[in-house]
């Protein structure tokens, strides 16, 4: 396992851009906007990880900015720790034999999401291509928020 990065959404991006970047120094690595999803993702890494960030997209801080204004309460600006994994399956199967909520189960072969007891979310990625879509996981619902 592979710690990613770590999303926080903001409600100001430049003034957000502005303290990680002008102010601690950190770098951007990517921006993506998203006329969709209306959302901006902006990585960030720190200077001494720029390299490692750029050849293996970790570690960095996610900014998730999203066009249509909303307040955050109770935590909802921080959005997830993530983590690429080697077998997504393998992983969820352990996580779930252990009483562990699959919260958005990896249908895709590709992404999931559990929670902590303290439900702070966790995204865990599949490293390199997806799997192929398998049972149990094709069919399974999300659970919960994430």
């Amino acid at each position: 396992m592979r710690y990613l990065h770590t999303m926080i959404r903001v409600s100001d991006l430049d003034e957000t851009r502005h303290f990680f970047c002008d102010l601690l120094g950190m770098v951007e690595i990517s921006r993506k906007d998203s006329e969709r999803g209306r959302f901006t993702l902006v990585f960030l890494a720190a200077p001494e990880d720029e390299q490692r960030a750029r050849d293996d997209r970790a570690p960095m801080i996610e900014l998730t900015w999203n066009w249509d204004p909303e307040e955050y309460t109770g935590g909802r600006n921080f959005g997830h720790l993530a983590y690429r994994v080697d077998d997504i399956y393998a992983l969820c199967e352990h996580l779930q034999a252990n009483g562990v909520t699959i919260n958005r189960p990896p249908r895709d072969g590709r992404m999931a999401f559990v929670r902590t007891p303290d439900q702070i979310s966790i995204e865990l990625l599949q490293k390199g291509d997806a799997l192929p879509p398998k049972e149990p996981w094709v069919s399974m619902e999300n659970t919960g928020t994430w």
